[in-house]
């Protein structure tokens, strides 16, 4: 079970920094962070240690088993984000345009 960031992420990127394993992008610190619509988590790299759910100022990280119905395609948008980070953009705003 890996964590999955949603579509009310505020990048505030205090998970980045909760994360031991470093598996939370863009980083302030990467190029493309100010241009980035939400934060995501790399499912291959996750190991649900689940530091990063508490600490999310907009409630926006879940455990992919409890993710609400709404928002059950972010689970997908975070996987594809590590191998498409353009199209995991574009899913988001797509997302958002439809909401």
């Amino acid at each position: 079970m890996t964590y999955v960031v949603t579509a009310n992420c505020t990048r505030d990127a205090e998970c980045v920094e909760a994360c031991p394993v470093d598996c939370i992008h863009p980083r302030k610190d990467d190029g493309g962070f100010d241009e980035s619509l939400l934060l995501y988590i790399n499912p291959d790299e996750c190991v649900d240690c689940g530091a990063c759910e508490p600490i999310c100022p907009a409630s926006a990280i879940f455990t992919e088993d409890n993710l609400p119905e709404e928002w059950k395609s972010f689970a997908e948008i975070n996987r594809l984000y590590y191998q498409d980070p353009a199209a995991a953009e574009a899913a988001v705003q797509a997302y958002r345009d439809g909401h």
